[in-house]
């Protein structure tokens, strides 16, 4: 196996692949990082190179190469070096975060060439790469299967088999990792606002958000988010007193891909708001300067926290409207890879991508098995929450969703998304939308017509 560039992810990758058996040879364009991980290989079955040339010429061919570089120009400018020096017949696989359409325009150039390449989403991070990761490869069926033995080796495992499968053509894979980080941005933005909500509102201090995000580790919510969560809020700061938690900025940074996801649910007309606001939410929480200056000026309600008597029911529904609200944020994930799979004729596997995500990714949750079964029970589910499962578990819970977001609300506590989920589910549970007001304003001002309830036909009308 060859492995280009030696950052975090290739280098733990390519110790992994070693671990399981399979020699590894590896380039990056930095000698230093080369003679590290030779270094700290050493005893494994891997060699390291300084030139391209030289680490091609010893690789067996048809050669298979996993490509693990920044993504954008650096992977172009990789690939155009990598190309002459490859045969008709090799495997180049990009484990990049890359745009699904530039895997696309990639797969066809190298394709006229005779080299086999498709990209493949890689989840977990760093342990899940040294340990195995959740692995998502779209692009040459042919390929995927040569390289399947190795992938099926060092991905994580759980009782349903492997996390890797097959995705489909082109950018498949790229596209699925794509959707797959969107609804991580969402379930991240969803558990901040609870963490504000129990702060907030419940008066809950470090340690005892960490015992409640511990415990509720324990049942429906068990995920590895939820775990990390519970873990940093126990850890303290070494470079000043209290907790680390406290003395981290509130702005959080984004690399693309939960934009690239709103950005082609809405080309696709599949609605994301759990998705999409959490971005937006991001972008608030950039403008860290503007929201202190704002907050000297701008009216509104403070949080007060409920007795102490109330303390456990506040918590308990959080709990409630944090599974509600993530449900919502899983079904509008599925919606959107469907509309995906429809447009482009990539017939994904929608059980088969739940069963992926069970372990090795950061979205792993004991939440998608619940998924998976929902897929084998009806392949064709038109959306997850209507599963009769997730019919009636968001039921169940409809009460208390609705009274935490009411008591935020009361509070002034900013619960962008959490927000988008209920009205997500509000609006496709609704017989009748306020749509035919929008609609006739069009017609008013731009002549765009409209269609009636009662009868067949576009009309237009003079609005006098």
């Amino acid at each position: 196996m060859g492995m280009v560039g030696l950052g975090v992810m290739g280098r733990n990758l390519a110790y992994n692949m070693a671990d399981h058996g399979f020699s590894v040879a590896a380039w990056d364009a930095w000698p230093d990082t080369v003679d590290r991980f030779v270094r700290e290989g050493e005893g494994k079955a891997v060699t390291g190179h300084k030139d391209l040339a030289a680490f091609c010429a010893a690789l067996r061919k048809p050669r298979r190469i996993i490509l693990l570089v920044k993504a954008g120009e650096v992977t172009d400018k990789t690939i155009d070096a990598l190309t002459p020096l490859l045969d008709p017949g090799d495997i180049l696989v990009d484990g990049g975060n890359e745009h699904f359409m530039v895997t696309e325009r990639r797969s066809a150039a190298l394709h006229a060439k005779g080299i086999r390449y498709f990209g493949m989403g890689v989840s977990g991070g760093e342990e899940g790469a040294r340990h195995g990761p959740s692995m998502m490869p779209g692009g040459d069926r042919a390929a995927y299967e040569e390289l399947r033995p190795v992938l099926e080796k060092i991905a994580a495992t759980t009782d349903d088999g492997p996390c890797v499968t097959y995705c489909g053509p082109g950018g498949a894979g790229h596209y699925v990792k794509m959707v797959h980080n969107g609804i991580e941005y969402g379930d991240m933005q969803l558990i901040a606002e609870a963490y504000s909500l129990l702060k907030g509102l419940g008066g809950l201090e470090n340690a005892e958000l960490a015992d409640t995000f511990a415990a509720w580790n324990e049942g429906e919510l068990a995920s590895f988010l939820i775990e990390i969560t519970a873990r940093i809020f126990r850890v303290k700061d070494d470079l000043a007193p209290g907790d680390l938690v406290d003395a981290v900025l509130d702005a959080t940074a984004q690399k693309g891909t939960g934009k690239w996801t709103v950005q082609d649910a809405a080309d696709l007309g599949r609605p994301i708001p759990t998705v999409a606001t959490s971005v937006e939410a991001r972008l608030l929480s950039s403008r860290q300067a503007d929201r202190v200056r704002f907050a000297e000026v701008l009216q509104g309600p403070s949080p007060k926290a409920v007795p102490a008597s109330e303390k456990k029911a506040l918590i308990d529904d959080v709990r409630a409207a944090l599974y509600a609200a993530k449900a919502c944020s899983y079904a509008q994930g599925f919606d959107l890879l469907r509309g995906a799979s429809d447009a482009r004729s990539w017939d994904l596997n929608f059980s088969e991508l739940a069963r992926i995500w069970q372990a090795g990714c950061i979205i792993r949750a004991r939440f998608l098995k619940r998924i998976k079964e929902a897929y084998q029970r009806d392949a064709k589910l038109p959306n997850l929450l209507m599963d009769a499962e997730f019919v009636q578990e968001l039921a169940q819970r409809q009460t208390p969703w609705r009274r935490t977001l009411a008591r935020a609300f009361e509070g002034g506590i900013p619960v962008l998304t959490s927000a988008a989920s209920l009205s997500y589910y509000d609006s496709i549970r609704a017989a009748r939308l306020p749509a035919n007001l929008t609609q006739a304003q069009r017609d008013l001002f731009g002549s765009h017509t409209y269609k009636r309830r009662d009868r067949d036909g576009d009309f237009h009308s003079p609005w006098k």
